[in-house]
């Protein structure tokens, strides 16, 4: 027995007949743009975890003028 009752035979003749109906060419395209919209969707939910998180991206801004204002308030002092 093969997957969930289905033996590997009828596995292989469905397989034969997608193939007759769509063609290779087709099946491709298909299958390119099936794991274009995955990309799609898991760069999405990436983006989506980073915008549900603002606490986290505050603290990265604060962090970054932080930075940027004991740099400014060092040159400062050099100067002086």
């Amino acid at each position: 027995m093969g997957v969930g009752g289905i033996s590997i035979w009828q596995l292989l003749i469905i397989l034969a007949i997608v193939l007759l109906l769509f063609g290779t060419k087709r099946l491709r395209n298909i299958g390119g743009d099936l794991g274009g919209a995955i990309k799609s969707f898991k760069q999405s939910m990436k983006d989506g975890q980073q915008a549900e998180d603002p606490a986290k991206v505050e603290d990265k801004k604060d962090d970054g003028v932080a930075a940027a204002s004991t740099t400014a308030n060092s040159e400062k002092t050099d100067k002086v």
